[in-house]
């Protein structure tokens, strides 16, 4: 290799660790430059004469590497920057940004029941919160707002629990004391359950199901005590996340909007804010008409000598939470149950829900809500069904506020773009 070649000239004096005049000295306490240096230019063929021309360029670059060291004192100069327009930057970035949205979407699927149960506590929260900004804005402390509020939501649980219980108990009492009853009536061939045993051979049916499918009825009462045990962890789950968003509802708003540029970061406040409006509103709302359907119900139980007029009421008021289906089933529950009383009552009973879904649909819900939520009727059903075909119970309770936002969204960014495009 030519020893007058730029950049080469005094090699050895450099690897051996001579500083070039007017240069500074690499760093002597750094692992051992020169040494790596030399054995790299070693294993390129110093002292062999004329390396193969691969060796060569090695030996360039150990080279450079020793005169780099010198000059910096230390590690060399950065390089320059990878070209991010290059193919291989791209297909890369490709292929990791592929790999991360692959992730995203499978830990959503994994942890979909868990986001289901923060959003439910989400969307709670951000339903109750204006309830709790009233009581902050007049000299209570937020603490002290959040454990009023949640005080009221539990008297509404303990007073739906106090009504159902006593009768539930009773009920079962009464069927466990008529069981020996209702077995001699099965053996009496003159009553009408004795016939029914006769003409369908009830009695054996019963014996041979319960010898053949007996592990799998217990089976089946012990999914379903699991089941109940789900649902119980899951609704403490969700209080308990309920007191936390609440209490820190203010730093949750601020972290979001702190996820917008700077640049558009007053238009987002201003729109997150309508969004809570919204949710806020269609909340207090719909508890509000809840409320009224509770007490109708209990009104109307006790004209007509209803059983059990605070428990359905309370059952009615806690249905009629879900939008447009809710109040309907039950309705339907009050008006078999009136069954027992005669079917006239049954029949104007139906007739008085009826007469109740259209009022709320067209008189209490646009009064109540109408001014926060605005969403159009057909959205409303179309979002509930939706909402309901996809996360069942949750997503048709939520579907009326997440129409709400998404048609804010609609008129005041994409409408507008499209508008002036």
């Amino acid at each position: 290799m030519p020893t007058d070649r730029p950049g080469l000239v005094g090699e050895t004096a450099r690897v051996t660790g001579q500083p070039r005049p007017g240069r500074p000295a690499a760093d002597t306490e750094s692992p051992g430059v020169t040494e790596v240096v030399s054995e790299l230019l070693e294993a390129a063929g110093e002292s062999e004469g004329e390396p193969e021309p691969g060796l060569a360029r090695m030996r360039e670059a150990a080279s450079m590497a020793a005169i780099q060291a010198e000059e910096t004192g230390g590690l060399g100069r950065l390089g320059r920057p990878m070209d991010r327009r290059s193919p291989f930057f791209i297909g890369m970035a490709g292929a990791a940004g592929v790999a991360v949205t692959i992730a995203l979407v499978e830990l959503i699927i994994r942890a979909r029941s868990v986001l289901v149960l923060i959003g439910l506590a989400l969307f709670i929260a951000a339903g109750l919160d204006p309830v709790v900004s009233w009581l902050t804005r007049h000299r209570v402390p937020r603490w002290a707002a959040v454990l009023a509020v949640l005080a009221g939501m539990f008297g509404v649980i303990a007073g739906f629990l106090a009504a159902a219980i006593p009768p539930l108990a009773a009920q079962t009492t009464n069927l466990i004391a008529q069981l020996p009853h209702y077995a001699h009536t099965l053996q009496d061939h003159n009553s009408a359950l004795g016939r029914l045993n006769v003409k369908y051979h009830l009695e054996q049916r019963l014996s041979h199901l319960l010898a053949t499918r007996g592990s799998s009825l217990v089976g089946g009462v012990v999914g379903a005590g699991a089941l109940v045990l789900g649902a119980l962890a899951s609704m403490l789950a969700v209080l308990v996340l309920v007191v936390y968003f609440l209490v820190g509802m203010p730093r949750i708003k601020l972290f979001v909007y702190r996820l917008a540029p700077h640049s558009r970061r007053a238009r987002v406040i201003l729109i997150g804010d309508e969004i809570f409006t919204k949710v806020g509103g269609f909340v207090l709302g719909n508890m509000f008409t809840s409320v009224i359907a509770g007490l109708g119900t209990y009104l109307w139980m006790l004209v007509f000598g209803i059983p059990y007029p605070i428990l359905l009421g309370l059952f009615v008021a806690i249905m009629d939470l879900i939008p447009v289906i809710g109040s309907t089933i039950g309705g339907a529950v009050v008006s078999l149950v009136a069954l027992t009383v005669s079917l006239p009552v049954a029949i104007a009973t139906l007739v008085f829900y009826v007469a109740y879904r259209l009022a709320e649909d067209y008189l209490l819900v646009p009064r109540i809500m109408g001014s926060t939520v605005k969403v159009p009727a057909v959205v409303s059903v179309v979002a509930v069904l939706v909402g309901g075909a996809l996360m069942g119970i949750v997503g048709a309770l939520v579907a009326i506020p997440a129409a709400a936002a998404l048609r804010l969204l609609l008129h005041e960014v994409t409408f507008r773009r499209l508008d002036r495009s």
